[in-house]
């Protein structure tokens, strides 16, 4: 969330209102057995800087951020890397962003390698080969 101010007061608020919304969606996937055909994703496009600002909130940061991944045959419960102490940076086995895109091709049904060609008919991967899929069991 973008809260370059009263980041805490804020993020009580907004998880408030996530929490129980997110996990009511998957419980009710799950529950009409449509979790494993959709994939279900909740992250920002960057994170937020490990220190509180001056007034007393966050700013941006795309150094190291979080995500949730869920469905169309993810693992389940599983968390893949882990933060230094102050959250600034990767510390242990990171997802790349070219990944996260290779999963959710994936999940898809589509080669993340694919070819695809653009307006100048220049040929292009999806995603470079060299993107891992972790996420799958």
């Amino acid at each position: 969330w973008d809260t370059h101010a009263n980041n805490h007061e804020a993020h009580v608020t907004q998880n408030a209102i996530l929490d129980p919304a997110f996990a009511s969606l998957i419980r009710e996937l799950r529950t009409r057995k449509l979790l494993d055909q959709t994939i279900v994703i909740c992250a920002g496009e960057f994170g937020r800087t490990p220190k509180i600002n001056a007034a007393d909130g966050r700013d941006h940061w795309p150094y190291c951020y979080t995500g949730v991944i869920a469905g169309a045959g993810i693992k389940r419960g599983n968390v893949f890397g882990k933060s230094d102490k102050t959250g600034s940076a990767p510390d242990t086995d990171p997802i790349h962003p070219t990944e996260l895109l290779a999963t959710i091709y994936h999940a898809f049904g589509i080669h993340p390698n694919t070819i695809v060609y653009n307006h100048l008919n220049q040929p292009r991967e999806l995603v470079k080969a060299e993107a891992q899929l972790k996420l799958f069991g």
